[in-house]
């Protein structure tokens, strides 16, 4: 009698599969090369919010250790000099604080411990001192533990730029550098003042702190201005460093103290991103001004890929190599974020990592012969891989964790192809074509379109929980890079900088009339769905075409006018559409959406964020009633304590519930 065969049957993914997603957040190389620490970040669906622990790689043993337990958030790693250490932040107790462990085992312990914010995380060359930049929460300051979570009687507000997306209102305390004697937990401010001091850098010696502050008469109203500063470790006066105004991030000293490089450019009007971020190198003491490493490389050098499993932190890592000739950096170009090196001097980029993926973030140490990176396509959220740092490292990575296996092993995901289609005059736009887990093409599909958001940002070959579980539910999902996207240069970028609907519209509708003459798809059953930017083309699209069945926005802008003041920067706007609404209506008038809701007949989800200060929820509150006067067909879910980026790493429930108000609208118009 032959022996009984037990096939493992693979299912489709769950809404609820979110809580067994794991995400590599944060990574870092020791000095000797031997160890990698990395963060592991999950969702405790008891607890109903995310913990991240440490972690590290021994390559002489070649497996992973578990360093730190318990429902905290674990971030900002970084190894002491010796390698003996690593020293990183935790919110632990509604605190955040410094933490110290040894490599070789045992209990971590605070160093360091406050009701703020901090930021980055260094060790002085001497290992004797950590440097960091921190702002204190305006509950720090009251002594009364019961009175820190109240209200206070009024706010005076005497700036513009007074609250934040994802902060709130902003903390009374600017953001300052520090240094904290590890031994005595002895804190010393090396800067002062009351303008934000951030992103230090230490130079090779640790006798110097670079970081980056904004020197101009109303930094609010350049608020995309970062000026570069040099400051003795023990503090004093801060000497200002040749670079032109404009936004910069990343600081790094050369090996040999003589340099610092960033990532930014030299124009302060570019509020939505269009113009490429690039490596900028200046001189310490020198009386030339910074200059652009790579003039000529017509793409960003910073990860633009959107994924729906972090925050967007437009991560923009950058590293010296050894020897001070090269510099290593992510690049987002069409679809995909890859690792490149450039030499300083001929700004030719080499390929470290690349193909159909997206590196999320990577580290490099000591003699840089290896490199560690968080790696992701579009079955894998994130893994830990390690690669030589030559031409065509990838053909040589290893795969180091396995975090999420059970998608491989327990789920059956869709198939995403990515396919290019034309655009009405002829442009060739790149889509990914997301099919259901057991497809067939003898079907007849109900289809969604989503719109990303940004909208300089990207879709990319990354994983998508929410592609893949709405495709689950039996949709063919499509997402496209319209013109105004990121990953295809400048000129791409800046299209919609004039007319902020008419090309991006013109290749949607390209993308939907690529969807209807697909066979397997029922042309008369297509949704559309985006957020923000994504959010503001639904309901451009809903009040210029009435060929989808149904439409989702989400957190979208409605109008530009209201905006201005509304919005958190909102006064940006100012130099996306060449001034302010009292000084031309007409013109902000054209490109809102508000003007032609009178036009719409697609029934219309509206979902927004009540804690939402990028785009507010007042929009969604005018655009609900409008419609509704109207009579049109439209119905308005709100989540209470979230701010805009609820889809990505909002509270784990909400999430759950945003997915399925989606899923449900869809299957009530769709199916």
């Amino acid at each position: 009698m032959p022996p009984v065969s037990f096939k493992h049957k693979r299912r489709s993914i769950t809404d609820r599969d979110l809580f067994r997603i794991k995400l590599i957040s944060t990574v870092s190389m020791s000095p000797s090369e031997r160890h990698i620490a990395y963060t592991v970040e999950r969702i405790e669906p008891q607890e109903n919010r995310y913990v991240a622990n440490v972690f590290v790689y021994d390559s002489a043993e070649d497996r992973s250790t578990q360093y730190t337990f318990g429902p905290h958030y674990d971030s900002r790693i970084a190894w002491s000099p010796d390698a003996s250490t690593i020293a990183f932040v935790s919110t632990r107790n509604r605190k955040t604080g410094i933490y110290i462990i040894p490599v070789k085992g045992g209990a971590e312990w605070s160093v360091f411990e406050a009701e703020a914010t901090i930021g980055e995380l260094l060790w002085t060359p001497d290992g004797k001192h950590l440097v960091f930049d921190l702002r204190y929460h305006d509950s720090h300051f009251v002594n009364d533990e019961q009175k820190k979570n109240d209200e206070p009687v009024c706010r005076h507000i005497t700036r513009l730029y007074y609250r934040m997306e994802g902060v709130g209102f902003r903390p009374k305390d600017p953001w300052q550098i520090y240094r904290l004697d590890v031994a005595s937990g002895k804190l010393q401010k090396i800067t002062t003042g009351n303008r934000d001091c951030q992103c230090p850098t230490l130079s090779p010696d640790g006798r110097w702190v670079a970081f980056l502050s904004n020197c101009s008469k109303d930094p609010d109203l350049e608020c995309f201005r970062q000026d570069l500063f040099v400051i003795s470790l023990q503090g004093g006066r801060p000497h200002l460093i040749a670079a032109p105004p404009g936004p910069k991030a990343s600081l790094k000293f050369s090996p040999n103290g003589k340099l610092i490089a960033y990532i930014g450019h030299d124009n302060l009007h570019d509020p939505c991103g269009a113009i490429n971020q690039h490596i900028w190198v200046a001189e310490i003491g020198g009386k030339p001004k910074a200059h652009d490493v790579m003039p000529s490389f017509d793409r960003s050098a910073r990860d633009l890929s959107l994924t729906d499993l972090a925050n967007v932190q437009l991560r923009s890592p950058l590293f010296w190599s050894a020897d001070g000739r090269r510099l290593y950096y992510l690049c987002s170009n069409t679809g995909v974020t890859n690792l490149y090196s450039m030499s300083i001097l001929d700004g030719k980029p080499v390929k470290i990592f690349a193909g159909k993926c997206h590196i999320k973030d990577f580290s490099v140490s000591g003699k840089c012969r290896m490199v560690a990176l968080i790696y992701a396509d579009l079955a894998t959220p994130s893994e830990l891989l390690l690669c030589p740092t030559k031409f065509g490292g990838e053909r040589e990575a290893k795969k180091l964790t396995d975090v999420n296996a059970f998608l491989r092993t327990d789920i059956k995901i869709g198939r995403t192809r990515d396919v290019t289609f034309h655009s009405s005059d002829g442009t060739k736009i790149q889509g990914f074509l997301l099919t259901p887990p057991n497809f067939s093409p003898r079907r007849n599909y109900p289809a969604i379109l989503e719109i990303h958001g940004g909208p300089r940002l990207q879709y990319a070959y990354t994983f998508f929980h929410e592609m893949q579980f709405l495709a689950a539910q039996g949709y063919v999902v499509f997402y496209s890079n319209p013109r105004g996207s990121a990953g295809r240069g400048f000129t791409w970028a800046d299209t919609i900088s004039s007319c902020w609907a008419d090309f991006a519209y013109q290749d949607l509708m390209a993308a939907a009339d690529y969807l209807e003459k697909q066979r397997f798809i029922d042309g008369k059953r297509i949704g559309v769905t985006g957020g923000l930017y994504g959010g503001y083309m639904t309901n451009w699209i809903i009040g210029h075409t009435d060929r989808f069945r149904a439409a989702v926005t989400q957190r979208g802008i409605v109008d530009f006018a209201s905006m201005v003041g509304t919005s958190d920067v909102g006064y940006i706007w100012a130099d996306v559409l060449g001034g302010y609404p009292w000084d031309m209506p007409e013109e902000y008038a054209k490109w809102s959406p508000i003007t032609y809701f009178r036009n719409v007949k697609t029934p219309v989800l509206i979902l927004h964020n009540e804690q939402d200060f990028s785009s507010r929820i007042d929009g969604a509150e005018r655009m609900y009633v409008m419609l509704k006067i109207l009579g049109k067909t439209v119905e308005f879910v709100r989540f209470p304590g979230e701010s805009h980026g609820l889809s990505r790493h909002g509270r784990p429930d909400r999430r759950i519930a945003r997915l399925n108000w989606i899923l449900k609208w869809f299957d009530k118009y769709l199916k």
